[in-house]
């Protein structure tokens, strides 16, 4: 009787376990959607709305034009690194959702940080289309460092060659700069090495399968990134009128990104500016000129495709379930 006391409590635990995951799985779902929401107050009262709708309107129809296509193709590549996931997790979301969700994730991350977007959306997003979490992890992990190889390889190119000078209150010389340059392409070809000849290539961390990707895949991982960086910078480059170089206006932005992920700022506000101004603001650009070319690079690569994600948010929430059945269904091979 003793034997089966016990063996009934036992059963009976994983029971009351499993009731218990429903309701706090929803009042996780319900936290995440108000930290989503306050993050989102908190980021519209940042925003001086009247100074972007002038920055935008004082700009020609060709050049908006042309900033949008670029912002389009951006999120397009964007999206290829989460591509990259697909084969390197080897899932079999269908093209066009994962690279919904890719927009998604990207637009919230520009605005709300990689911890809402990168994240946050990704593994509710890609959990409720049916991934498991390890390889959600591997997605995420392999489009962080997608990014990251693209700006590191950058990076290096415009330090060891002197494209940027840093401003002289920043005390970093420019031997110091060029040596970090040279350090940051010997860290690519190290990783380019390591993919091509490495005879380890997987490893397991917290119980997580990380498998070194193919010389191919880290090819594809720089193409895609270093691209999207340049495209981010040429949308500040046609805003800046052609005022400025372009591989300077690409310096700066990249000095100006890994000063905003130091800064832990919502969208880098201020960050962006400060940098731009600091390094650009002493040659014939003004301020002001400056100013507003960054307030419509907001407009048009952060806040309008952020309202679309919302919309599209919501949208993929609603059928996500139905999607969901409708990949695990059975396919019928026999022909009618």
């Amino acid at each position: 009787m003793k034997y089966n006391g016990s063996y009934r409590r036992h059963r009976a635990q994983p029971e009351k376990t499993r009731r218990r995951r429903p309701v706090l799985k929803k009042i996780l779902t319900l936290l995440f959607f108000i930290a989503v929401a306050v993050l989102l107050v908190v980021y519209a009262r940042k925003v001086d709305w009247g100074d972007v709708a002038h920055a935008i309107t004082h700009y020609s129809q060709r050049t908006v034009l042309m900033v949008v296509g670029l912002v389009v193709v951006s999120y397009l590549l964007y999206g290829i690194y989460d591509l990259i996931g697909r084969a390197y997790c080897g899932h079999k979301l269908a093209v066009s959702r994962v690279m919904l969700v890719s927009f998604i994730c990207y637009a919230f991350t520009l605005t709300l940080s990689t911890w809402v977007g990168g994240i946050g959306m990704r593994y509710r997003l890609y959990s409720r289309l049916g991934l498991s979490n390890s390889a959600i992890t591997r997605i995420f992990s392999l489009s962080l460092a997608t990014n990251w190889l693209g700006y590191i390889l950058l990076s290096g190119v415009v330090c060891a060659f002197g494209v940027i000078k840093l401003p002289g209150k920043w005390d970093i010389s420019d031997l110091a700069l060029r040596l970090i340059g040279i350090g940051l392409l010997l860290f690519i070809a190290a990783y380019l090495w390591c993919c091509a000849f490495a005879k380890r290539r997987r490893w397991t961390i917290k119980g997580q399968k990380l498998v070194l990707p193919s010389l191919r895949m880290a090819g594809a991982q720089l193409l895609a990134s270093c691209t999207n960086w340049l495209v981010m910078a040429a949308i500040i480059f046609i805003l800046l009128n052609d005022n400025a170089d372009f591989p300077l206006v690409l310096g700066v932005l990249l000095v100006s990104s890994i000063a905003g992920v130091i800064v832990h700022i919502p969208a880098g506000i201020g960050v962006l500016e400060a940098v731009f101004v600091a390094m650009l603001g002493g040659g014939h650009l003004s301020h002001g000129a400056i100013i507003a070319a960054l307030l419509a690079y907001r407009a048009i690569y952060f806040i309008a495709p952020l309202l679309l994600a919302i919309v599209l948010y919501f949208g993929l929430e609603s059928r996500a379930d139905a999607l969901r059945e409708k990949r695990t269904l059975p396919r019928n091979t026999q022909k009618p």
